[in-house]
């Protein structure tokens, strides 16, 4: 079995090139009255496949005994060069975009007679535009969706690259979770509340209010440590925008703004030679505009984000309403240092709520109070708990049901 020859560490004597010894095989079966089926079995040959080389031989000589390609001599299904010509194009416009993209942005722009997404993907092979892919099975997703857009945003910063000259760069990313439309794409030199601030109430005024942001705990929205709540996350809370926090080292929650990361970085901050903030800025900008206009996106049944997003209906607040708590409420301002004192009990709150309105509310379980910010619950207070000595601080309990 020359192209069929088996296992041949039982013939130590089949050490010959391959060629060679279809040559041999040939020229002992050529030999008048030569046992062709004695030799085939000698070699280790099909009968069938002995004749087919006896053939080549006679038509060709030694030369035709080499493997012959299988391709057909006419594809009348592949694609002329001007039909592969938009694709390639658009391929080299868009150098992360895979076949379905292309296919889907091609139809989107007019192009008719469009092939299937594997004959695209083909193109791209014959063009030397395909990266070979790492080895493995990817594991299956579990993807959640809010069903409306501006249900609730997710915020973080990507993780920061250098810039040519020498300054770090920190891209500050906002994404609707259910259209995945880039709210907010800002190059920012740091992660502190000054790198945030005017940058959301600039969305907000564009976009509106979303009912929810999911950030992390990283700062400046959130921390892990006792001071759970931020100067900004308490400044989001006074406009009524509720925060949520996905779970410390499990960038998994916050999924989506994670996979438009890995989309930035391959499309703009590993393709371009980023020179300083504002040219990061200006690539920023013109790549958001494709990302939310013209890239289709998968999980979205290949539309662009644009398609799925719409405004929110609650504007941005030009002036906030008055801090006002239901008559059943107990009203305490929280001190400098972050304090809640009631009951002559003192309970950590944090310094973002110095000098704030709190309201200390009763619940249906007998000695257990809500302690409510604007319309956002922080917490409970159970009384039936044993104080602490007067220096020691009491933290709030967290509560596991909504409060109306």
């Amino acid at each position: 079995m020359f192209g069929d020859i088996g296992d041949t560490s039982t013939m130590p004597w089949m050490t010959k090139d391959l060629i060679e010894q279809r040559y041999e095989f040939v020229t002992l079966a050529s030999v008048p009255g030569a046992n062709v089926a004695g030799l085939c079995r000698r070699f280790g040959l099909s009968r069938q496949c002995g004749y087919k080389w006896l053939q080549r031989f006679a038509k060709g000589g030694k030369a035709a005994l080499v493997n012959q390609s299988r391709r057909p001599h006419h594809s009348p299904a592949q694609l002329s060069s001007d039909q592969e010509k938009p694709i390639i194009k658009l391929r080299r416009t868009h150098p992360t975009w895979g076949a379905r993209k292309l296919l889907t942005r091609l139809g989107d722009t007019g192009h008719t007679g469009l092939p299937s997404a594997s004959t695209v993907h083909q193109v791209l092979v014959r063009s030397d535009l395909v990266e070979p892919r790492p080895g493995g099975h990817p594991k299956p997703w579990q993807r959640f969706q809010r069903e409306t857009p501006n249900e609730l945003w997710q915020m973080d910063f990507k993780g920061h690259f250098a810039l040519a000259n020498a300054q770090r760069c920190h891209p500050l990313t906002i994404l609707d979770d259910h259209s995945r439309y880039s709210l907010c794409l800002r190059a920012r030199p740091g992660q502190t509340d000054r790198d945030v601030r005017p940058y959301l109430e600039q969305t907000f005024q564009r976009y509106g209010m979303p009912r929810e942001i999911l950030c992390d705990y990283g700062p400046p929205w959130g921390s892990s440590s006792l001071e759970r709540w931020t100067a900004l996350g308490v400044w989001l809370l006074r406009r009524g925008v509720s925060v949520i926090h996905g779970r410390p080292r499990h960038p998994q929650t916050q999924g989506k703004d994670e996979r438009f990361h890995r989309t930035l970085k391959a499309d703009v901050i590993s393709r371009l030679d980023l020179r300083d903030l504002p040219h990061a800025q200006r690539a920023f900008d013109r790549w958001r505009s494709i990302y939310n206009t013209e890239r289709p996106h998968q999980s979205l049944a290949m539309a662009t984000p644009v398609t799925r997003y719409q405004l929110s209906p609650r504007p941005w607040p030009q002036k906030l309403p008055p801090i006002l708590y239901p008559d059943d409420a107990v009203v305490r301002t929280t001190r400098s240092l972050g304090v809640l004192t009631w009951r002559n009990r003192s309970y950590g709150i944090g310094r973002a709520f110095a000098g704030l309105p709190l309201a200390i509310r009763p619940t249906a379980t007998d000695g257990l109070h809500s302690v409510q910010f604007c319309h956002h619950l922080l917490g409970a207070i159970n009384l039936h708990q044993p104080s602490l000595s007067k220096h020691q601080l009491q933290p709030l309990l967290p509560l596991p049901y909504s409060f109306a």
